[in-house]
């Protein structure tokens, strides 16, 4: 059996111990020795790109802002459904991460990022959300944690509370989508997306294409059409 490789480390913002690993050509991040996203069990990451961007026309001029870079598995999928002619931000906290993917993991999604479709900012998707405006996104992703509860940092807990699903809702255009990511179902957040203005779809993501059961929740929230800014 081949040895597990650490590749490399970095700490996050609350201090956390960040680790990149290969094994048998599959990578790994983990936080403080748990698996944070692997590249085997990437089909949810597929699937939220896919949920943001199903209904955008192939060759239209669509804008989607991504929180979280993770492996890159959601920009690949973002890319695919905005076309020739869409753009990608991707806000990805650490740099650390940007920079991983654009070495150490250049052959699985990295090359993505010199796409000139996309932008990538190292910092907190929170900068994008409220500094460039309102009604600026046609979808946007939240995969920054574990799911609306603060993992990487405490400071994303603003992202999922109150507050901060208006500041979600105000960067959306009208008819625009969210998709958020959470390894598990949470009701209250659910409610909380309603009560901001969203309609929302609670959909099940598997852990691997194959797998017999949901291993994961991703929330859709909608935009109405004729919501204002």
């Amino acid at each position: 059996m081949k040895p597990q490789l650490k590749l490399a480390e970095t700490t996050t913002p609350d201090g956390g111990r960040l680790t990149l690993h290969a094994h048998d050509g599959a990578f790994c991040v983990r936080l403080n020795g748990q698996a944070l996203m692997e590249s085997t069990v990437a089909t949810s990451e597929l699937q939220i790109g896919e949920l943001a961007t199903d209904r955008f026309p192939r060759f239209g001029k669509s804008r989607v802002l991504i929180g979280g870079l993770g492996l890159g598995f959601t920009l690949r999928s973002a890319l695919e459904g905005v076309g020739p002619h869409g753009v990608v931000e991707v806000a990805e906290l650490l740099p650390a991460i940007v920079d991983w993917n654009r070495t150490h993991l250049k052959t699985l999604n990295g090359a993505l990022l010199a796409d000139k479709r996309v932008t990538v900012r190292v910092g907190d998707v929170w900068g994008p959300l409220t500094r460039d405006g309102a009604a600026r996104y046609d979808a946007i992703i939240l995969d920054t944690d574990n799911g609306p509860t603060a993992m990487v940092q405490r400071q994303n807990a603003r992202l999922y509370d109150a507050a901060g699903l208006q500041v979600v809702f105000k960067a959306l255009k009208a008819g625009g989508r969210a998709v958020i990511w959470s390894a598990a179902h949470d009701r209250a957040y659910a409610a909380r997306l309603a009560k901001a203005g969203f309609k929302v779809e609670v959909v099940q993501a598997k852990l691997h294409a194959m797998a017999k059961r949901a291993a994961y929740t991703l929330y859709v929230a909608d935009k109405p059409p004729a919501a204002a800014a």
